[in-house]
């Protein structure tokens, strides 16, 4: 038996900025674009990965989602507790020069990590965390 990852979700409160960010600065292709009842569902994915896809999925617009939800998800997703990914580089310091360059939230400069990564982080601009992560060589 073989099980892949197909699609991951990021809940983003504004597709628009979502997209500028995971397009523009990322340099992710958009895959889909999807609107329906009044929601948006937008697919971006890694030119290198056509077989993954990330789902940039409406927050707070669940129709079954009482107001009080809606609020509590909204606080979380400002915290950036709700999601998080974590994407490989080959140059994790070119990747954060990249990024904190466009404006993101830096939540970590590039560092060594003890368990083999050398890896950096920002917030997205709906609030989630995002990890870049470059394995380091073996000595």
């Amino acid at each position: 038996m073989d099980i892949k990852l197909s699609s991951c979700f990021i809940a983003v409160d504004d597709h628009d900025k979502a997209l500028a960010f995971y397009r523009d600065v990322l340099g992710l292709e958009v895959r889909n674009d999807v609107g329906f009842e009044g929601m948006r569902w937008v697919t971006v994915g890694s030119p290198s990965q056509p077989d993954v896809d990330i789902v940039l999925e409406p927050a707070l617009a669940h129709p079954n989602a009482s107001p009080a939800d809606k609020a509590i998800m909204a606080e979380l997703l400002a915290k950036g507790l709700l999601r998080g990914v974590i994407f490989r580089t080959d140059d994790c310091d070119a990747t954060f020069e990249r990024i904190s360059a466009a404006g993101a939230e830096v939540l970590q400069e590039p560092i060594d990590q003890p368990y083999g990564v050398r890896d950096c982080a920002f917030r997205d601009p709906s609030g989630n965390m995002l990890r870049f992560n470059q394995p380091r060589r073996k000595n």
